[in-house]
């Protein structure tokens, strides 16, 4: 896989992907519901985050289960989630759950790292230590992207049987970022 650098050039080659899965239904999220979740959650989105969101959709795309809207007053989104999810010791401040898998499971975003890595929160086999429930999927939101664009991602039942497949690994952060 080919890494592109260009946000712009990834950008369109989301859309074009968004707008085929959603048959060209997706509104975006506007300058100001951006800034007003960014109030809410009380950090920053990333770049590419933000882009997403007003660029390509307020969710409704992405891999599997779709990206969650990040604001809205009808249903679950990512605000929501995160405020939700917010319990010490279990779910870190930063990391934004933008992608519900189901069982409990999350794609969250590292909002505090400029590369913005994509996490696995996966916590069905959690006894007490929450840390050994976090993964990283990805390095980068980018990573992450072209991974979905190109279907080699791990939810992708073709990919597991690829000869460089690789699992989400363990995230190292984990316990210091949870004390």
């Amino acid at each position: 896989m080919s890494r592109v650098t260009n946000h712009d050039e990834l950008l369109n080659r989301v859309t074009e992907r968004a707008r085929h899965q959603s048959d060209g239904e997706l509104s975006c999220a506007t300058q100001e519901q951006i800034r007003e979740a960014e109030a809410m959650l009380g950090f920053p989105l990333p770049p590419l985050l933000a882009r997403l969101y007003q660029e390509v959709g307020n969710g409704g795309f992405g891999p599997d289960y779709q990206l969650l809207p990040l604001i809205g007053s009808e249903g679950r989104t990512v605000v929501g989630a995160y405020r939700e999810e917010q319990k010490p010791g279990r779910w870190p401040t930063g990391i934004l759950p933008v992608l519900d898998w189901g069982c409990g499971m999350y794609a969250a975003i590292d909002c505090t790292s400029s590369e913005a890595p994509v996490l696995l929160f996966e916590p069905n086999a959690v006894d007490d230590d929450w840390s050994t429930a976090w993964f990283l999927d990805a390095e980068s939101l980018s990573d992450w992207l072209q991974t979905w664009l190109s279907d080699a991602g791990w939810y992708m039942e073709e990919a597991a049987t690829s000869d460089d497949f690789s699992e989400p690994q363990p995230w190292h952060q984990a316990r210091q970022r949870l004390s």
